[in-house]
């Protein structure tokens, strides 16, 4: 995971380009979008429907915020109350209404990496 200067450089860049910073977390059993999940649908041709694209939110998104401190003492709150899980931070474009980036800001103590050819986007 990424060191307190690196996340705050990464928020710094959500906004710079006006983005909302919103915290996600979620367990490992569905963290990754390995497939199409538990529904078995296989829709990802027409829909780009994959089970585990959603994470739960971290409170509300943190509109207003210009501060990268708040989103870090957000990011380790998170972390503290839900230490067995993952935690990213994502940016939301209020204007055009869509998550425009994320990046994993911690992994659980027993969650390990992903190989890159196992990932889907």
């Amino acid at each position: 995971p990424l060191s307190d200067a690196e996340i705050s450089k990464q928020v710094q860049y959500l906004l710079n380009n006006g983005w909302t910073p919103c915290i996600e977390f979620e367990d490992e059993a569905h963290a990754y979008a390995d497939g199409h999940g538990w529904s078995n649908l296989d829709s990802s041709i027409n829909a780009g429907y994959y089970d585990n694209r959603y994470w739960v939110m971290w409170k509300l998104p943190m509109y207003g915020c210009t501060n990268t401190d708040e989103v870090l003492a957000e990011c380790k709150a998170c972390k503290a109350a839900f230490p067995n899980c993952y935690v990213r931070v994502a940016g939301f474009d209020n204007i055009k209404q869509v998550q425009c980036a994320s990046f994993l800001v911690a992994r659980p103590p027993t969650g390990a990496a992903c190989a890159v050819n196992a990932r889907q986007v």
